[in-house]
């Protein structure tokens, strides 16, 4: 998400960095491309304006101080304002009450559904809290399936009632049940259409009037842009919506729709759903995304991530193993699986710093992960913990198992080797050794099938064979 806003802002920045002094001139240069990115993010039109011209006022406005560059100075004023768009930190959910409703409403196909699931596990799993799920979408019998569906996933109750059309009756019902259960958290899942009509619309508002919820939140698919934010006054003006849950937007480059909605609601986004798992809800984090959209990346999301896979017992171990140099290939295997339930490879990259922007440039891809992961499963549990038996006859057998070439097999035993040797010096040099908190054990541009130590691809399909090497020069020869 935002990976065309981050890199037109960077390519902006840059063009800043080596002036000596910020002028009405060069800052009207950076601000017509600041402009031009904004809209092509999908951002709307208005927002684009006013933010605009808070910035370039902040640019020309400020003292600043010799040893900051016009390039930090034009980086700060952004940074600030996109905060400021996004909203001031993070924004709770209200759960006053017991049970405390949450209403969710959204078009159909917003993936409201899902959403509401997810954040029945969120609350359930993180915060211990009882949660009751309510099956209000009465025009779609798929809706009351699949919500059931999701609550047995989950071990979370549901409140359904088929054969009636009464929709606040069936909220009004489930609160009661969910005050008899002792629950702390009641969660209605409400229908949809493909455009807002007047019939959802009052039924929506006799739901709010019976049911008395504490949270409306308006579920939002980010890909539709500018579309959203009409979407999104259209709900605020007919219930009153108290915060925003943002969909899909692991699969919008552009990011519009989340630098638009809070500003022209005033309602803030609550929650961002950044993949189809069910653990794939977050809290929205104003700063943190700024953050990233500058290309800066957010350390402390990723850390939070990891820490949610890893024990620190765990942690303290793997590291005890690095520095002692008893790492070997299944603990390597537990380390790409624990980068698996973490979002995968690209989506860590998006929390570091200055690598989210340039992941298309990188030499390293998913698949490869899924090689390595192949190699590894083809091992016996032996031969990943003593790599040293691994025999020319053992590297054909695992070569034949994992669909790949024996030249492939053999390369990863020599730079798993490499790794080893490397860490083990720096723990012993006192060079830092493993960072808290992560993932260790390599896995990143020097390591992987098929690629040297710096990270170069070495061939569209990884290492060639020295049969294809040799036809291939006999051709150049004739």
């Amino acid at each position: 998400m935002f990976e065309r806003l981050t890199e037109r802002l960077q390519e902006t920045f840059r063009s800043l960095t080596g002036r000596g002094v910020l002028t009405e001139g060069n800052i009207s240069d950076a601000m017509r491309d600041v402009r031009r990115a904004l809209l092509e993010a999908d951002v709307n039109y208005q927002v684009v304006k006013e933010f605009v011209a808070r910035v370039r006022e902040k640019c020309l406005g400020e003292e600043v101080m010799k040893s900051v560059k016009p390039g930090q100075q034009a980086i700060k004023a952004v940074s600030d304002e996109l905060t400021a768009l996004l909203g001031e930190g993070l924004a709770p959910l209200k759960t006053d009450g017991r049970p405390a409703v949450i209403m969710m409403v959204g078009l159909h196909g917003s993936g409201k559904t899902t959403t509401t699931a997810k954040l029945a596990r969120l609350l359930a799993a993180k915060e211990g809290r009882k949660v009751m799920l309510a099956a209000c979408d009465l025009h779609r019998p798929a809706a009351i399936d699949q919500l059931e569906f999701l609550g047995r996933q989950l071990d979370i109750p549901v409140h359904t009632e088929r054969g009636t059309e009464d929709v606040p009756r069936v909220a009004v019902e489930a609160r009661r049940r969910a005050t008899e259960q002792g629950m702390d958290v009641l969660i209605l899942d409400t229908a949809g259409r493909h455009q807002i009509d007047e019939t959802l619309v009052q039924q929506l508002v006799e739901v709010k009037r019976r049911a008395q919820p504490g949270e409306i939140l308006l579920v939002a698919d980010a890909a539709l842009g500018q579309e959203a934010v009409s979407v999104a006054q259209h709900f605020d003006q007919a219930l009153g919506i108290t915060g925003i849950v943002l969909t899909k937007l692991d699969g919008d480059a552009r990011g519009g729709a989340a630098l638009s909605m809070r500003h022209v609601t005033g309602r803030p986004i609550k929650f961002v759903g950044v993949g189809e798992g069910l653990e794939d809800l977050q809290p929205f984090h104003p700063e943190r995304m700024a953050s990233r959209i500058l290309g800066m990346g957010d350390v402390v999301s990723l850390v939070e991530r990891a820490a949610e896979h890893i024990e620190a017992e765990e942690a303290r171990q793997l590291e005890e193993k690095l520095r002692e140099n008893r790492f070997d290939l299944d603990d390597f295997l537990a380390q790409l699986r624990r980068m698996r339930k973490m979002g995968g490879l690209m989506s860590v990259l998006d929390f570091l710093p200055g690598v989210g922007a340039m992941k298309e440039q990188l030499p390293l891809a998913e698949n490869d992960l899924d090689r390595i992961e192949g190699i590894l499963c083809s091992m016996t549990p032996r031969e990943r913990q003593e790599p040293g038996l691994i025999s020319l006859s053992r590297r054909q057998r695992i070569a034949h198992g994992s669909g790949v070439a024996i030249e492939e097999v053999s390369q990863l035993l020599k730079q798993f080797e490499m790794m080893k040797r490397m860490v083990s010096a720096m723990g012993k040099g006192g060079g830092g050794g493993v960072p808290r908190g992560l993932p260790a054990g390599g896995g990143g541009p020097g390591f992987m099938p098929g690629r040297g130590m710096d990270g170069g691809r070495r061939g569209s399909n990884f290492t060639k064979s020295k049969k294809e090497r040799r036809r291939k020069q006999k051709h150049r020869r004739r």
